[in-house]
């Protein structure tokens, strides 16, 4: 086999914590859990800001990303398989593409999931303050708003998950998540049918100017494809992971496309980016779906951080196995997107803008071009099929970036 000094050398460094043989592993139910939890997460809050964005025939689109991003989750799946070497996103960058290769991807993996994650602060901001309007903390003097004292304030409550390893432990905490997932769109349907809402809007056919910004938003609810090689290493029958990565797109498309198609019907072109916003806060099955979705990111937040976190530690391997280093280095992180969600306060704005450059260039173009470099003409039948889906990809995320900067700068996103 062709060495990889590069890798080979991280390995050798690391070998404890990348290849460790008595480190526990994972069965195929927890990581269906795990997989879910990382597939439908937040995104289901803004599905019908998407659908109403581009329309009823841009739900066409949901169903093409899925299918884009399922494939390319094969392919990274071929790729560990080609190399055992390959433990990580970043590694697979490196065995097709070099120390560039893995700097690139380790750049877009470290940046989208970070930004998603601070996304989940704001929208938790965003939905506390909504229940909650008169709260303000008071500090030295210093009087802290409500909705920047609720982002506080869940910081420190998922601050501890944050220092979990083990993905035998986060399964449990991502099976809340999915669970909460069907009860918000349980509670949605009551609401829209038990508390006078219903299901009025007709909606439009096709909105173009939209569709950039529908499949942004669409882009975003499929970016857990960096967590895929960290789920797959952590399996106890790897050779099952093919058929657990299609019940988890499965599932979450149909939770995705079913949210988009209620939430567009009761609020037509007036839903906003989180569903949660438009729901009457006085109504039970509203407070029960809000409180139920302040537990998705509590559930996700370490998992989609877990590679950062990774990252973040693999800058210092000698003190990588120190507990205290440990806690230091992620409770930083923690703070700094405190900071990040205070300074950039609309959840629109940002999950827009990462869905379109981010998630879908890591989930789908970024993996198609590690594959085919790795293994060049191999596979001649499906080289047009991973070349169309590379053109696909690029064309949508210019696009769809290009349209979420200037509604940026116009400021026509809905907070």
């Amino acid at each position: 086999m062709e060495q990889f000094p590069l890798l080979e050398s991280e390995l050798e460094a690391n070998k404890d914590y990348y290849a460790n043989p008595t480190q526990p592993k994972t069965s195929s139910t927890k990581t269906l859990f795990n997989g879910l939890n990382a597939l439908s997460g937040v995104g289901i809050l803004s599905v019908p800001y998407a659908l109403a964005s581009g329309g009823w025939l841009s739900l066409i689109l949901i169903f093409i990303v899925a299918i884009a991003a399922f494939y390319t989750g094969l392919l990274i799946k071929r790729c560990m398989e080609d190399d055992p070497r390959i433990k990580s996103y970043p590694d697979i960058g490196e065995r097709a593409f070099g120390k560039i290769g893995r700097t690139i991807i380790s750049t877009f993996m470290c940046t989208e999931l970070y930004l998603v994650v601070t996304g989940f602060l704001i929208m938790e901001g965003d939905n506390l303050h909504n229940l909650f309007p008169e709260l303000s903390l008071e500090a030295s003097g210093i009087k802290i708003g409500g909705r920047e004292s609720f982002v506080l304030i869940v910081a420190l409550i998922m601050l501890p998950t944050v220092y979990l390893d083990d993905l035998r432990s986060l399964s449990y905490i991502s099976a809340t998540g999915v669970i909460a997932s069907f009860i918000i769109i349980a509670s949605v349907v009551r609401v829209a049918t038990f508390d006078g809402i219903g299901f009025h809007y007709k909606g439009e056919l096709v909105v173009w100017s939209g569709i950039p910004t529908a499949v942004s938003l669409y882009g975003f609810c499929y970016c857990a494809h960096p967590v895929f090689p960290t789920l797959y290493h952590s399996m106890e029958k790897k050779h099952h992971f093919s058929k657990i990565l299609f019940l988890c797109f499965l599932l979450s498309t149909i939770c995705y496309a079913s949210m988009a198609i209620i939430g567009y019907l009761m609020f037509g072109s007036k839903v906003n980016s989180q569903i949660t916003l438009n729901l009457p806060a006085d109504k039970l099955s509203s407070k029960i779906a809000i409180y139920t979705t302040l537990v998705n990111p509590l559930s996700k937040y370490a998992l989609m951080l877990q590679p950062v976190v990774n990252a973040a530690e693999g800058w210092f391997p000698k003190h990588r196995k120190n507990r205290y280093f440990k806690i230091i280095v992620r409770t930083l992180l923690v703070i700094s997107q405190v900071f990040v969600a205070l300074v950039v306060p609309f959840f629109g704005y940002l999950m827009t803008l990462v869905g379109a450059f981010l998630s879908l260039s890591a989930s789908i173009t970024i993996p198609c071009l590690c594959y085919l470099k790795i293994f060049g003409f191999s596979f001649k039948g499906e080289i047009m099929l991973v070349i169309g889906t590379i053109l696909l990809s690029i064309v949508i995320a210019m696009f769809g970036t290009y349209s979420s900067l200037v509604q940026i700068v116009n400021g026509t996103i809905v907070k």
